[in-house]
């Protein structure tokens, strides 16, 4: 049930025991009485502090190791991208992604944003201080290695009563009582208790300092999804106006074609109503738009009331990301990462509970001054001290530290669980953003002839209008036909560039586990 780093804990009380002996007997020739006191005075002391030494190198409970967790040799949705995909294998020099990785897309706005949120988002700096608290945990478990020292000073003065039992006129019945006394109390971390207690300690700040990292990619990457989709739906804002603008011309057209007797009342009502449906659209991305610019506000840590971003379209292209061989998930990921040092902080918390089979060893001292004057307190016949040690050890206790052992090992196996499902979980996301990635591409390639070949028919359809073969109605549905095309390249535009950010956060946004806080 109990397993220790080093030796078990009858070896070490035999060993013990030896040397306890071998103190006792050894005594150098011609010593005297008073020199073989102290000779041996001094090697029982040495044999007990190497007892101890001994007994401190026992640890409880299983050492950890990571278990194992599924791992493919290769990205499958990789090798379906065409030859000239900005995603590509990672080389020996761009292995890592850098930890800027906004910048990559080579919009000044973007990065500004994203320079405000490590210092304006209240989300992370909540995190940030879950991290701080979890810190200092690791403190309040090493603060057991050392003994607890108090010191308290006192004084009084008492009256005895004169018609007590057994009274003496010689007895002073009223005086004075000044002392300073110290304690301290030390438990020696013989079974490893504390060691345990410390290295779930340590593994606990670890994941907070994950999921601080966690917490600012999911931030950042929100921030550039919501950028990216606002700067998206300003493209077909300008889509849109330049469309109203072709559609009021086709309008006044067929108003003044009306006028001269060339073309009918309907055609007038079918110019009307593409142009004033077009505007209703166009009226309809402001709406979205401004939730996206909230969002970002929020982010950002400014108050929506007052935060704005003038529509732009600036020029932006898809960067190349590095995917990297898939076992570099398990280190680049905070989320994998958070989960791993769960793992370990509930394996140590097996060693703690196994400990608990072990007697309770305690060290008792303590010592000061005590007089009845002020005066006469710091002087030798004024000392005082006391010195002592107890081990307890539970004999019967029903089967609670049976059942606290067993709860340890349930809660570290479903540990293993939860990292076995994160990594299964960050896998899937690599997968479904480099599927979207490879359909997208295609989409795009077949979307751009879509509208090519739509404003190639709009323009053979005026051309027809404008010479009388054709009815105005064919002109409206060309014109339909190239708006909903030029909208939907925008969107499969937009959804690229969101499906690029994915990616870089299931890759992990350039984070690895190196940058994790040593303890």
């Amino acid at each position: 049930m109990n397993h220790f780093s080093t030796l078990r804990a009858p070896q070490l009380a035999r060993s013990l025991g030896k040397l306890v002996r071998n103190a006792q007997r050894e005594v150098p020739p011609g010593a005297s009485a008073g020199g073989i006191r102290a000779n041996r005075c001094g090697r029982l002391a040495t044999a007990l502090f190497a007892g101890l030494a001994l007994l401190a190198g026992c640890t409880a409970g299983p050492n950890y190791h990571r278990p194992a967790a599924p791992v493919p040799p290769a990205y499958k949705e990789n090798a379906g991208l065409p030859d000239d995909s900005v995603w590509k294998t990672a080389q020996p020099s761009d292995a890592v992604l850098r930890g800027q990785w906004w910048k990559m897309y080579g919009d000044p706005q973007l990065d500004a944003l994203e320079d405000k949120v490590a210092v304006s988002n209240q989300t992370l700096q909540a995190a940030s201080e879950r991290y701080l608290g979890a810190r200092e945990q690791i403190r309040i478990a090493r603060a057991d290695f050392y003994p607890t020292i108090g010191l308290g000073p006192s004084a009084s003065r008492s009256q005895l009563s004169l018609n007590r039992a057994q009274v003496s006129t010689l007895t002073k019945t009223l005086f004075n009582d000044v002392s300073l006394e110290g304690q301290a109390t030390w438990e020696p971390d013989f079974w490893g208790r504390v060691r345990r207690n410390v290295e779930s300690a340590r593994a606990t700040t670890q994941a907070s300092a994950s999921d601080l990292a966690n917490a600012e990619l999911s931030i950042r990457t929100e921030l550039a999804l919501d950028y990216l989709q606002l700067r998206g739906l300003d493209v077909q804002k300008q889509l849109l106006d330049q469309t109203i603008i072709s559609f009021q011309k086709a309008y006044e057209l067929t108003q003044t074609r009306f006028h001269g007797g060339v073309s009918s009342e309907s055609d007038v009502a079918q110019a009307e109503t593409l142009l004033e449906s077009t505007r209703a659209q166009d009226t309809e991305i402001d709406v979205a738009r401004s939730q996206f610019e909230h969002a970002i506000a929020t982010l950002a840590g400014e108050p929506a009331s007052t935060f704005s971003l003038p529509p732009a379209v600036p020029p932006m292209q898809l960067p190349g990301v590095p995917l990297g061989v898939p076992s570099q998930l398990l280190e680049r990921r905070p989320d994998i990462s958070a989960s791993e040092r769960r793992m370990q902080a509930a394996n140590a918390q097996i060693g703690v509970a196994k400990s608990a089979y072990y007697p309770n060893v305690a060290i008792d001292a303590a010592g000061g001054f005590e007089s009845s004057a002020l005066g006469t307190l710091i002087q030798g016949p004024a000392a005082l001290w006391s010195l002592g040690g107890s081990a307890v050890e539970t004999v019967f206790d029903a089967g609670r530290r049976r059942a606290v052992t067993e709860q340890a090992q349930h809660t570290y196996n479903a540990t293993v669980a939860d990292y076995r499902e994160t990594v299964l979980g960050a896998f899937q996301e690599v997968e479904d953003n480099l599927a979207a990635i490879r359909t997208l591409q295609a989409e795009a390639g077949s979307q751009h002839a879509a509208v090519a070949a739509a404003q190639r028919s709009l323009d053979l359809s005026i051309n027809r209008y404008k010479g009388g073969v054709a009815t105005y109605l064919e002109v409206l549905t060309a014109q339909s036909a190239l708006l909903a095309n030029q909208r939907t390249d925008a969107g499969i535009a937009t959804r690229q560039f969101t499906s690029s950010v994915q990616l870089i956060r299931a890759l992990g946004g350039g984070w690895d586990t190196s940058q994790l806080p040593k303890f």
